[in-house]
């Protein structure tokens, strides 16, 4: 594992859009770093850089205080693990692990050991002769992760990796994930649109926008404290108030007696353990409320919300400037 260091990282195809424009970044040896942002953000292309797939335009990259820009990326020690597998469909899953550890021309016997410890970490041992075509696309994950494992790479690079797999599938992958990163003490930068998967599990995260990184974390810093609009909306809902500034539907309380706006009802949604509700509130519009379980109420009611000042967040911005 290693202490990574980013700095100023720029990048651009066409010679005129940014797609990185001057981006910093420290993560710490151990960390387990998410880098959230819509498509065409830079996030990836920044995984790229770092892997070596994708040359920079100006600014350092350093590894425990070396610079690897020169680097070809088979000495990097950054291994990644792609949203697709790309795995070998001719080579069974040993000989997939076993990949990288033979192009580093590694002895034999030590490939068996490191192949087997890294398989019986992502709990894939017993399909260590299968073709990787029979393969589940959990179990085909779970071999990809097997593979960067195997070679002890400075720096792991995990690329949008459960955005195929089913709902529940991808919970699972989440908590093992977890699991092994902290198990080995991994230095692991994670790309993805999903919050929910950067949320959960991120030592901290990032927000990138425009190949900026808005604001970066813990969790609960960048999604009860966003640094901007657009960090608040991206990580979840927001509603606009009278006041001008916003707050996310899970901090509203829904009183009849008293609370700081009077709201009328107009909507209810059930999830089975949480409920939405849509309220018409003067001088804001549609504000929506959650809340743990599923109360009666009344379509049509008037009612009260209230809130605590200390989670309002900056207000959205107008559609014309997301």
């Amino acid at each position: 594992m290693a202490e990574v260091l980013i700095e100023k990282l720029t990048k651009s195809y066409d010679g005129t859009v940014k797609v990185l424009d001057g981006v910093d970044l420290h993560i710490a040896q151990g960390e387990l770093v998410f880098l959230l942002g819509p498509s065409g953000c830079g996030k990836s292309t920044l995984l790229r850089i770092l892997a070596g797939l994708v040359t920079a335009d100006s600014g350092s990259i350093s590894f425990d205080g070396r610079n690897i820009m020169s680097l070809p990326p088979e000495k990097r020690r950054a291994a990644m693990v792609f949203q697709n597998y790309a795995l070998w469909p001719h080579l069974n899953v040993f000989e997939n692990v076993a990949f990288g550890l033979r192009m580093e021309k590694t002895p034999r016997k030590e490939i068996e050991k490191k192949v087997m410890e890294s398989l019986e970490q992502v709990q894939m041992e017993r399909y260590a002769r299968s073709a990787v075509t029979q393969l589940s696309g959990g179990q085909q994950q779970r071999v990809a992760l097997a593979r960067a494992l195997a070679v002890e790479p400075a720096l792991l690079l995990l690329d949008e990796p459960l955005s195929n797999l089913d709902a529940n599938l991808r919970d699972t992958m989440r908590r093992e994930i977890k699991r092994i990163c902290t198990e080995r003490k991994l230095t692991a930068l994670y790309v993805t649109h999903d919050r929910r998967e950067a949320l959960s599990m991120a030592d901290r995260a990032g927000v990138m926008h425009k190949g900026k990184l808005a604001q970066i974390g813990t969790p609960d810093e960048i999604y009860n404290h966003p640094a901007d609009s657009f960090t608040a909306r991206f990580l979840g809902d927001v509603n606009g108030l009278p006041c001008g500034g916003g707050i996310r539907p899970e901090r509203l309380r829904i009183s009849e007696e008293k609370g700081k706006l009077s709201a009328r009802l107009l909507e209810r949604a059930f999830f089975g353990d949480s409920c939405e509700w849509l309220f018409e509130v003067p001088g804001a519009g549609k504000v929506l409320v959650r809340e743990l379980g599923a109360p009666a109420r009344t379509i049509g009611k008037e009612y009260f919300l209230d809130y605590d000042e200390a989670f309002l967040i900056p207000a959205p911005e107008s559609d014309d400037e997301k």
